[in-house]
């Protein structure tokens, strides 16, 4: 799994650590965790309904912050639960970019497990950095 949830850190919230070569991946692994927060089975998810996302930031930890704000904010406005179906990223010049299609369906509550609600990404301890050839993510989120 390219990304596990980190015990002890955030009483009230969930800690997540993801992890991977490729930058693209860190961020489509990074939203794999927020829906594996919210249910138990994202393997559930049938792709039925389509969202295109195009962000853009200065900073690379705040568009994984954006990123991930994104499928709460479908989640909340539209009751989607969304997953990566395409993610690239590339940084021009000073800028980063990120072009996502997502695919899911409306929460269905039963056949989705349903484990908490994600309110919002925390800036707490948010961080996406290379370290020895891998990019590593680290968000908290706030349930």
């Amino acid at each position: 799994m390219p990304y596990r949830f980190i015990e002890n850190e955030a009483i009230a919230d969930v800690a997540i650590e993801a992890f991977n070569i490729d930058l693209s991946e860190v961020f489509r692994d990074s939203g794999a965790a927020l829906i594996k927060t919210m249910i138990e089975n994202p393997e559930a998810i049938c792709l039925r309904i389509g969202r295109n996302v195009v962000l853009n930031n200065n900073q690379l930890d705040l568009l994984l912050y954006n990123f991930l704000e994104q499928l709460i904010y479908y989640k909340d406005t539209e009751q989607l639960l969304l997953l990566t179906i395409q993610l690239t990223t590339r940084q021009t010049g000073c800028e980063w970019n990120l072009v996502a299609s997502l695919a899911g369906e409306t929460i269905d509550a039963s056949r989705h497990q349903q484990r908490v609600d994600v309110k919002a990404v925390t800036l707490h301890q948010l961080s996406l950095k290379k370290e020895n050839d891998v990019w590593k993510a680290h968000f908290v989120l706030d349930i």
